[in-house]
């Protein structure tokens, strides 16, 4: 058993919505266990108020949620990540920087809901789509035994975290 915290390390292009809505449900639901951060390849630099509006439910300090580039998480003086999982197709397709420590990585793909064209109602219902789907995921993750959440065992458990199809709960 161990009671180490692992940094877990959510990207996306824009890092306006999904991944900031992972980096805060990781944190809170994970009481302690994971501590959550969010990048973008191009932030957009700003954090999309219908994400706000999702995570206000979760007691994360939205105040402090902001918009950043990945480079903030690849120099030596960055927090060490034990994980790096993209959340956009496209930010998976890119070539990431090298990070400190080797982290295990991968891919959990989700919609984008700020690209969503509609009413206030059908976007705000995308919103809360996406957040129940990263709320499951992380649900699975955070299911996990203790011995899975190693080195060894975490890459895989994570890719199949992304690989399984994704509930709309």
């Amino acid at each position: 058993m161990t009671d180490k915290r692992h940094n877990i390390l959510f990207l996306c292009t824009g890092n306006s919505a999904r991944s900031i809505m992972a980096e805060a449900l990781v944190t809170t639901m994970s009481k302690g266990r994971f501590t959550g951060f969010s990048a973008g390849s191009r932030p957009v630099g700003r954090v999309n108020p219908l994400a706000i509006e999702q995570l206000s439910q979760t007691g994360y300090p939205v105040e402090n949620l902001r918009s950043k580039s990945w480079d903030e998480f690849a120099g030596l003086d960055a927090p060490r990540m034990d994980c790096i999982i993209t959340v956009c197709d496209n930010a998976a397709g890119e070539a990431c920087p090298l990070w400190p420590g080797h982290p295990a990585s991968a891919h959990w793909s989700f919609e984008d809901p700020a690209a969503i064209d509609g009413t206030a109602a059908q976007k705000r219902a995308a919103f809360a789509k996406i957040f129940r789907q990263i709320a499951a995921r992380i649900d699975t993750l955070l299911a996990l035994p203790p011995d899975r959440l190693e080195q060894d065992g975490i890459a895989l458990a994570l890719q199949s975290i992304g690989a399984a199809p994704v509930v709309d709960a």
